[in-house]
């Protein structure tokens, strides 16, 4: 007899396959599983919790295919099986760990497995071209196995996992404000957007609310890594495309960026500024100024870059209708920040689900219907637009008061959706009656990221790959948690 929970299920993998949901994130927890899903003109995410007394679930990824590596995970991690699982093949455990399942039924590492499977293409003249994990240049490691027809990509397969660094069991046991800390070191260049996303559910565990001026602070920081991200890729994405002019405009921008971060919070990246209870430096005047002389330099600078970008035809021909990302996929996946509203997904957590101080903020979401890397990029133009503007408005309208509340010792369950710039990043936290972590959950916009870049790939030729990889910019770190 099928219980409430395993109806509930159900019902919610026939949402997803008919598209009727998005999958938010699909994680575990002990001995069971959940969900989150978001639905069309709904003002919260609807959670899911599957109890798995006999070590087993039945597969989301048989019916809805991006939550196939996050089922991986969960049997690596939990060592909770999937059933009827069309890719059963480990994810993040590269049988390099000294034990299996090490947040579950946890047991030795016994006898190696067999070596990863890649799949594989058939077809007349096809090679492949293995990638990595070790990488040029100071980038994170991850493989790539290409099969190609001479130049043209036939299938790209990823293999990531090298950076998994055990947050989740780190974040075990330990207090909220150490949780903080680990929150802010899972992918460094949106660390201000997972502190916010880890303190925010951390807040709604408890039944707290952080003061009004750590909320538009948090607004402030936010935005600011918004800019640094987007300036830094934009001028990285042309480089790609030989035109490394661009990069030395951009990383000057970027640098004057972060300059400003420091001088106004003490960090330059803000890593550890945001905890639950609110912020934990306070903006002086002389910050205020700061940034304020920040915003009027990128509104004089920024706009002629991207005239340059937009007359220069050597970089149209290497952007314009290279690496499309269909608008069918962008949506299966529930794909956020720039990838998805390039390819037409019309979603940016800051507006689907309003939290302060943006609720109060005026501002728009760019979008295009192109899926190339040029509309990536103009995406990305768009939005330093508008973040410009939004720190103008929230510097305008900074509330006076506390930036930090002292926040109270007791248990409870609490998520959060947060807009970074990469794109929406989901927290869930369930906080034992001492105020220790008991189950903390974190998911990078990446994990519906990665899989979109094999599709937007296919078709094209190997040499366009780092642009077309680089327009994507997805977190490996953030993925690999």
């Amino acid at each position: 007899m099928m219980t409430e929970h395993a109806h509930a299920w159900t019902e919610a993998t026939r949402k997803l396959a008919a598209g009727e949901a998005t999958l938010v994130s699909l994680w575990g927890d002990g001995q069971s599983v959940n969900m989150a899903l978001s639905e069309p003109g709904r003002r919260d995410l609807d959670l899911l919790h599957l109890p798995c007394p006999e070590g087993t679930f039945p597969s989301v990824a048989a019916h809805h295919p991006p939550a196939s590596r996050l089922e991986r995970t969960i049997a690596d991690l939990h060592s909770l099986v999937a059933v009827g699982s069309p890719d059963p093949r480990p994810w993040l455990d590269h049988d390099a760990w000294l034990i299996r399942a090490p947040l579950g039924a946890t047991k030795p590492r016994g006898e190696p497995r067999p070596r990863y499977a890649f799949l594989t293409a058939e077809g007349p003249g096809l090679h492949q071209i293995p990638v990595g994990p070790v990488h040029a240049g100071i980038i994170e490691p991850g493989h790539f196995r290409f099969h190609c027809s001479g130049e043209t990509v036939a299938r790209l397969e990823e293999r990531l996992g090298y950076t998994h660094k055990g947050v989740g069991w780190l974040m075990r046991g330990a207090t909220l404000d150490r949780g903080a800390v680990l929150a802010a070191r899972i992918s460094g260049d949106s660390t201000v957007a997972y502190q916010i996303a880890f303190a925010r559910a951390a807040e709604a565990a408890l039944g707290v609310e952080a003061p009004a001026r750590a909320l538009w602070l948090r607004a402030v920081m936010a935005e600011l890594e918004r800019l640094a991200n987007h300036i830094g890729d934009f001028g990285a994405v042309c480089n790609d495309a030989s035109f490394a002019l661009m990069l030395a405009h951009c990383g000057i921008l970027r640098e004057r960026v972060l300059r400003a971060c420091d001088a106004a919070f003490g960090h330059r990246l803000m890593m550890d500024m945001i905890t639950p209870g609110g912020v934990v430096n306070d903006l002086s005047d002389d910050g205020v100024y700061t940034i304020g002389e920040l915003i009027e330099t990128l509104q004089d600078v920024f706009p002629r870059l991207v005239n340059l970008y937009d007359n220069t035809a050597s970089l149209q021909d290497r952007t314009v209708r290279t690496g499309v990302l269909s608008n069918a996929l962008a949506m299966q996946y529930g794909c956020g920040g720039f990838v998805g509203r390039a390819s037409g997904r019309d979603f940016d957590a800051r507006r689907a689900y309003p939290y302060a101080p943006y609720d109060h903020l005026a501002f728009e979401v760019p979008r295009r219907i192109e899926g190339d890397v040029n509309a990536r990029l103009w995406i990305r133009a768009h939005e330093i637009t508008q973040s410009l503007d939004i720190l103008e408005q929230a510097l305008a309208g900074l509330p006076a008061g506390l930036c930090r509340i002292d926040i109270p010792e007791r248990g409870g369950e609490g998520h959060a959706l947060v807009e970074g710039f990469r794109g929406d990043i989901f927290v869930a936290l369930r906080v034992n009656e001492d105020g220790t972590i008991a189950n903390a959950h974190a998911r990078d916009p990446s994990w519906f990221q990665w899989p979109l870049l094999e599709a937007a790939i296919e078709g094209n030729i190997v040499a366009d790959f780092p642009i077309i990889n680089k327009s994507f910019n997805c977190s490996y770190s953030g993925q690999d948690l």
